[in-house]
């Protein structure tokens, strides 16, 4: 039996701490100096250089005080002292320009910092055992985009924003202007792992496997199961996640089906010689075993076992997996297990509407595919900084 593991972090917990108690945790989690020695000083010949650490810390502190513009940012650090000083600056000089920020954002953007800083915290979770990486669930969000709507020609080459559609719950069809984020996270602690940014237009099916190579290839992570609804649903996905020896847990895109295999139910559940679904009856490794429905009590079948065996246990079929990825999994598809599993792909909507709801990527005020990307990477940055900072609170009061 597959349970739901309850997550170890509330991100809601977190802003209810008062923020100037909330930042002084934040940083704690936080070692940025390697960071912010890499980013160069645009102080101009002479003038003092430009505290490359703190301008990196209010970068991250911004999503969380709902700032989404280097405008706020500079009025914010301009007028309240306590937060200019939690951010490590000096009270006796003037808060960084809005020119100044732009210029700091830039060098981040271009070293590509806010990712390199995102995968160390990944790592730094896990070794904290606030991720455990056996269970991914993947999935894909809409943010519209602060930036001139342009042709869709002219977005395939630049790679920005560009129009994209889909429908929600209820069949309605919603289209926007902008960006997708597609996450992998951590069904465990909520936390992402993974992220890309691409315009709107892209695919989701397409945007699995680069997830789970950086996940499972590029970390060598073991992962067990891979959680993705049907916009997932390719045999090339399936087929990735059997390669780094994960199971994938794929709803059905039942639009446009064919017939299954003649003798098999849609959702790969042999039928016995009288047409009834056989019954599960677990794996042995890659194979499924299912049993005669009359004998297990599922059917009354008129003819009892005569029709398909002359054993009292029944006619027995195995499958193996790797016959139709798409179809077989281990556990068996709509089982209560594969139930189970695949209900653990809220977490990834969870860590979705977090970033949207109480953090920044709904309101970025940046323009181009780069920079939208170091953006989310810094808000991303932010749920895994409080998961390590609220993991630290706990073990002080553990040993208290």
């Amino acid at each position: 039996m597959y349970l739901l593991q309850q997550t170890l972090f509330s991100f809601e917990q977190w802003l209810e701490i008062e923020s100037k108690d909330r930042l002084n945790l934040f940083f704690s989690a936080l070692d940025l100096q390697p960071y912010a020695m890499k980013l160069r000083s645009s102080s101009p010949q002479g003038a003092k250089p430009i505290p490359r650490e703190a301008i990196l810390r209010a970068f991250l502190v911004a999503p969380q005080e709902g700032i989404s513009t280097f405008t706020q940012l500079h009025q914010r650090l301009d007028r309240d002292l306590r937060f200019r000083y939690q951010c490590g600056f000096r009270l006796e000089e003037p808060a960084p320009s809005i020119a100044t920020l732009s210029r700091v954002f830039k060098q981040i953007v271009k070293q590509g910092l806010a990712k390199n800083l995102f995968i160390d915290l990944v790592s730094q979770c896990k070794e904290a055992g606030i991720i455990d990486a056996f269970h991914l669930a993947i999935d894909s969000t809409a943010i519209r985009a602060y930036e001139k709507k342009q042709p869709k020609s002219r977005s395939q080459v630049t790679g920005d924003a560009t129009w994209g559609a889909k429908y929600d719950t209820f069949g309605n069809k919603i289209a926007w202007f902008g960006y997708k984020i597609h996450l992998a996270v951590d069904t465990h602690s909520e936390l992402p792992i993974a992220l890309a940014v691409t315009p709107a237009n892209v695919y989701d099916g397409d945007m699995a496997i680069p997830l789970m190579k950086e996940v499972m290839g590029d970390l060598d992570w073991k992962v067990k199961f891979v959680m993705m609804d049907a916009g997932y649903d390719q045999v090339k996905n399936y087929e990735a996640a059997r390669s780094y020896g994960a199971q994938a847990i794929i709803a059905l895109n039942k639009r446009g089906e064919k017939e299954p295999p003649a003798g098999i139910a849609s959702n790969g559940t042999p039928r016995c010689t009288m047409g009834y679904e056989m019954v599960y009856w677990g794996a042995e490794k890659d194979r499924l075993k299912f049993r005669c429905p009359h004998v297990v009590g599922k059917t009354d079948c008129p003819l009892g076992t005569a029709a398909c065996s002359d054993s009292n246990y029944g006619m027995v079929v195995k499958k193996a997996i790797a016959e139709d990825v798409r179809r077989y999994a281990n556990p068996h598809r709509d089982t209560r297990g594969w139930k189970e599993l695949y209900n653990e792909r809220t977490a990834v909507e969870r860590c979705n509407a977090r970033l949207k709801e109480y953090l920044m990527v709904n309101d970025l005020h940046v323009r181009g595919i780069e920079k939208v990307t170091a953006a989310v990477y810094l808000n991303a940055i932010v749920l895994l900084a409080s998961a390590l900072a609220m993991s630290k609170v706990t073990q002080v009061k553990r040993t208290a």
